[in-house]
């Protein structure tokens, strides 16, 4: 890394988003209006739009990669002149969110002094408009990356990925660092280094019923049994060590007057470690019933692994320190009990998590995100963009983009 040539970048892509502060503003605030629920998969399509009209804009060949639902796309985009010996880094988005279509009438986008506010301001348009003009910086200032930056922006996060993971998956393992856009932790916007894993369990408890006035004795109760397992559960939290199991939703019975023939729990659970979910996954498959005549099954897992700093995502992110440096940024990092496709993707590549906006109120009416510290997000995302691959040994040389090409059942479409 060139100290000099790091600090001429800094100051001359800070001073390009400051000036293009009120241009960031009006991309952020056409794709809050392009209302994009989750749950609506038509409604992606005027968001997912515009991004792909502006990556074209900078250079890039956009493409749809398919998910189950035939209204539901990802966008998948790549320079269109890109050098294919060099190694590839992945930018990593969602266009979803979380509120229905009509949610402007009552939470309208505004801008009141450094405070941005609307649905998706934060989680995560915010983050989107800074990765596109981090990339228009780099342009502006003819900084051609000697790790050629790719994007995914998948439709359906807020779902847990359901159609995306496979194309997520495949993207990580052809890149040498990713680069997550979700939100920044905390309003310091410190870095999401490291995310707890998530899993869902449902347990299901059968029984017997039986009149609970003339025959008590002759059912077995699956709610007596599911009180049980609940208290089983709740004693497999270990706060301390970052392990959370939480029975979200019971259900059971029919009457005040029948013996319960079957019951329900939906479990939620977080893990900090790999090994801490191999672990919570057994004891939860190990749970025995102690009520006679009833039984249990147990469906789901754990769906998204822990995301851990491995030693090249904490060299990473020294990089990313040093660079907020010549910001005059004091950049901190910090563990995100949420999750996100960072914890896919850091399974396979060197990721940073949290780049995205700086503010609060994820999933909430308050929902907003500071406007200066959107620029400063941009730089610093630009200066790590200009960064070059991490030193690699023989047989650990990063992928270039001559995997671009390659069969779509192992490489990158």
């Amino acid at each position: 890394m060139d100290s000099a040539v790091d600090a001429d970048r800094a100051r001359v892509f800070h001073d390009y988003l400051a000036r293009h502060r009120g241009q960031m503003l009006a991309v952020l605030e056409a794709l809050v209006r392009a209302e994009s629920p989750t749950d609506v998969p038509a409604a992606q399509a005027e968001a997912q739009g515009m991004l792909a009209r502006l990556l074209r804009t900078l250079g890039f060949r956009v493409r749809s990669l398919p998910a189950a639902e035939e209204e539901r796309g990802h966008l998948y985009a790549r320079p269109k002149d890109r050098p294919r010996d060099r190694p590839v880094q992945l930018l990593v988005g969602h266009s979803d969110t979380v509120w229905a279509r009509g949610t402007l009438d009552e939470m309208p986008f505004e801008v009141e002094g450094n405070e941005v506010r609307g649905p998706g301001v934060f989680d995560m348009k915010g983050g989107l408009t800074q990765m596109l003009f981090a990339l228009a910086a780099l342009r502006a200032a003819s900084v051609e990356p000697a790790v050629v930056p790719v994007v995914f922006i998948n439709s359906d996060e807020e779902q847990g990925s359901p159609t995306s993971q496979r194309h997520l998956r495949r993207l990580a393992r052809c890149a040498c660092r990713a680069f997550v856009l979700e939100p920044a932790l905390g309003l310091d916007g410190k870095i999401k280094t490291a995310r707890k894993g998530a899993g869902r369990f449902t347990i299901r408890i059968q029984g017997t019923s039986a009149h609970a006035g003339l025959d008590p004795e002759g059912g077995s109760s699956a709610i007596l049994e599911l009180s049980h397992t609940v208290q089983a559960l709740h004693a497999l939290n270990d706060p301390e060590a970052g392990v959370s199991v939480n029975v979200g939703t019971i259900g059971g019975g029919t009457h005040a007057n029948v013996v319960a023939d079957a019951g329900s729990a939906e479990v939620d659970v977080r893990v900090a470690t790999r090994e801490q979910a191999d672990e919570l996954e057994a004891a939860i498959r190990g749970l025995e019933t102690t009520t006679p005549g009833t039984s249990l099954t147990i469906e789901g897992g754990i769906g998204r692994p822990p995301m851990e700093p491995s030693p090249d995502a904490r060299r990473l992110w020294k990089r990313a320190r040093r660079a907020a440096t010549l910001l005059d940024l004091d950049l901190e990092e910090g563990r995100s009990g949420g999750v996100s496709d960072g914890n896919i993707i850091s399974q396979y590549a060197p990721t940073l998590d949290g780049l995205g906006a700086v503010g609060d109120g994820a999933h909430a009416r308050h929902e907003f995100c500071y406007v200066d510290r959107m620029v400063e997000r941009s730089a610093l995302l630009a200066l790590l963009l200009a960064q070059p691959p991490l030193p690699t040994t023989p047989d650990d040389a990063a992928p270039t983009t001559e995997t671009l090409d390659a069969p779509a059942s192992t490489q990158m479409p």
